[in-house]
């Protein structure tokens, strides 16, 4: 969808004024690239007819760079579609309830389990789980497993009756301090009406104070129906679309809010424990557009690398004292941060330097890391020192091959001008 949008963007941008002729191409553009998207019809005509309407207005006319407000009105559209606003969880209640519900397959279990994670990490909260799927096979077991994982507390109580185990956990929170206690119901393979009867006398005695529906972003338009569905009964406050990392087309995130006036509150970015970020519409709609996530950026690197230790890194990295062991820490953070792919499509104008399509095997990293831990400390230190003999007892060490050695000395040599370069101010980056 990105791909097509900057298309129709790069026959605006030069425009020295728009009508309603000469955009016509590109609002055409631009409507099957939001249908390819899967984004349901009567949005896409809505938005088409929005855009179009602001783009040959008074204001667009007497513009000297009618392009640039043209792109500035399809990304406040895009915005606005996306729900306008973040919409944060609840956080005023102690303890705060969250149910998440869904369909079986949709990610709901594991969506619990990151969204502890998120609470403890990001918010500093001291998050409890609540396994409240009493039918799938091993829902209890998969919650208990995450939880061991995450080191966060999950109570459970077997297949017991479902209000019980919650009225349990409640006292256990209050006992242990537990101020989010996060409810994993269970799912069924469609709507129907013996899962909702057990969801609305759960909704009904306890009143989470947050209801969220985890949903597949790669069901597409039905998904609008299975939101529409568990909203008709239980006034959702938000969902959360999973598998948003994979191949999937997107379009729901577009029509959600539109359709159902339920906020996307949380994405699944990865398969990782900490793949869970929260949705903000104007980041998303910059994304499309190719104008990069830097804030996004900013809040993954949060998560893992202390403010001082990345000042540490660059100011070594200016100052020309960067070597292969500071090489190695940065290795070890960036893998920390999950597939590299996914920060470099949140780069601006990725798509413009081919960044949107890259793959790089996490096999790639291990292997240079393998290489740098078979080096002596010193040799780490003085990479200048790395000749033949040293190089050959370097590849029995790491199982890799000379030449991978030198390039990666090749590399490290080109990284360490490029930094020099930025820190005299005669290398201007491409964005």
């Amino acid at each position: 969808m990105g791909d097509r949008l900057q298309a129709a963007i790069k026959n605006i941008r030069g425009m020295g004024k728009i009508t309603e002729e000469n955009i016509g191409d590109a609002m055409r553009e631009i409507r099957m690239a939001l249908l390819e998207a899967d984004v349901n019809y009567q949005v896409v005509k809505e938005f088409i007819a929005s855009v179009k309407e602001k783009a040959l207005g008074e204001e667009v006319a007497k513009s000297l760079k009618p392009g640039e407000v043209f792109v500035k009105i399809l990304k406040d559209e895009l915005v606005d579609l996306l729900g306008g606003e973040a919409a944060p969880l609840e956080t005023k209640k102690n303890p705060t309830i969250v149910m998440l519900v869904g369909l079986q397959g949709s990610g709901k279990t594991t969506t619990c389990g990151k969204l502890a994670n998120y609470l403890r990490k990001k918010e500093s909260k001291k998050p409890l789980l609540v396994a409240c799927d009493i039918y799938r096979p091993a829902a209890i077991e998969q919650l208990q497993t995450l939880g061991k994982e995450l080191n966060i507390p999950v109570y459970s109580e077997g297949k017991i009756k479902v209000n019980d185990i919650i009225k349990n956990a409640l006292n256990y929170a209050k006992e242990n301090k537990n101020d989010y206690i996060i409810i994993d119901t269970a799912g069924r393979l469609h709507v129907d009406e013996e899962l909702m009867d057990e969801l609305v006398g759960i909704s009904d005695t306890y009143h989470p104070n947050e209801i969220l529906l985890v949903i597949d972003a790669m069901m597409g338009q039905d998904a609008i129906n299975v939101i529409n569905g568990f909203n008709d009964k239980l006034d959702l406050t938000g969902c959360i679309l999973t598998k948003m990392d994979g191949d999937t087309k997107g379009g729901v995130a577009l029509s959600v809010r539109h359709l159902t006036n339920v906020p996307i509150k949380f994405v699944g970015d990865s398969e990782k424990l900490d793949g869970l970020s929260m949705f903000y519409p104007e980041r998303m709609a910059e994304r499309i557009l190719d104008m990069g996530d830097i804030l996004s950026i900013a809040d993954k690197v949060n998560g893992v690398i202390s403010e001082d230790e990345a000042k540490d890194q660059a100011k070594k990295m200016m100052s020309g004292k960067y070597d292969l062991e500071d090489f190695l820490n940065s290795l070890k953070q960036i893998r920390k941060l999950g597939p590299l792919e996914n920060i470099l499509k949140m780069l601006p104008q990725a798509r413009k330097m081919g960044l949107n399509n890259v793959s790089i095997d996490p096999k790639d990293m291990a292997h240079l890391e393998a290489i740098i831990l078979s080096m002596t400390p010193y040799e780490r230190h003085h990479p200048e020192v790395l000749k033949n003999t040293r190089k050959l007892r370097i590849s029995k060490g790491s199982g890799r091959s000379v030449e991978e050695i030198n390039r990666l000395l090749k590399q490290f040599e080109e990284m360490k001008k490029m930094m020099k370069m930025m820190s005299n101010g005669n290398m201007k980056l491409p964005f």
